[in-house]
């Protein structure tokens, strides 16, 4: 069974970078290595890899990364501190 991943970095300049990938370990040294040249985080190195979650269906997991991409940055925060409770609440809004 081959395994997808959904992932959240985060970037030097203290912004959340969201990706689906076969290969965690891989994908991760390509961020920081400058692989892929115009991509979101060539000029954000280093990333830190600070969430991620296992699916058995690439379909899902595409699914799920195009989901997380649309929430706040507070959403993103409370699921990568594993604050589940939290997010239903925590909507693409401004919070003071």
């Amino acid at each position: 069974m081959k395994l997808s991943y959904v992932y959240i970095l985060k970037c030097s300049d203290d912004t959340y970078y969201t990706g689906v990938t076969s290969y965690l370990e891989k994908r991760l040294e390509e961020h920081n290595s400058g692989a892929h040249p115009g991509s979101y985080t060539e000029k954000r190195k280093p990333v830190e890899l600070v969430w991620y979650s296992e699916f058995t269906d690439i379909n899902l997991a595409i699914e799920k990364e195009k989901q997380i991409k649309k929430w706040s940055r507070l959403k993103k925060q409370a699921l990568f501190d594993g604050k589940y409770d939290e997010l239903p609440n925590l909507a693409r809004k401004s919070f003071e």
